[in-house]
């Protein structure tokens, strides 16, 4: 069973509210947490919170972020270090990750 989050921000250009949509479910004993939308430092701590201490056990579908900032690319970065999956990476931000020291 998925559950849903989303994190309403201030309004953007054209009146477009920007958010992240956090979709939580199992897949094969791992807790896939699917990303949508923009990512953003205030996030990151709302990410934390719902993770177990285990990262291994925590994959990260990141197919529909569209916007990251150096915080969540940080963030994003040592949580792959620390064992956890991203799948479906966008390319900018895989590149970001390399390039950013810690």
């Amino acid at each position: 069973m998925a559950t849903n989050a989303a994190t309403p921000r201030l309004t953007g250009p054209n009146n477009i509210t920007m958010t992240l949509r956090i979709e939580r479910s199992v897949r094969q004993g791992m807790m896939v947490f699917t990303l949508s939308g923009r990512m953003k430092a205030e996030e990151v701590a709302e990410l934390k919170a719902l993770f177990d201490a285990d990262y291994r056990t925590i994959v990260l579908d990141l197919r529909d972020v569209r916007l990251a900032d150096r915080d969540a690319v940080k963030f994003l970065r040592s949580c792959e270090r620390d064992g956890m999956k991203l799948e479906n990476c966008p390319a900018y931000v895989r590149e970001w990750m390399d390039r950013e020291e810690d």
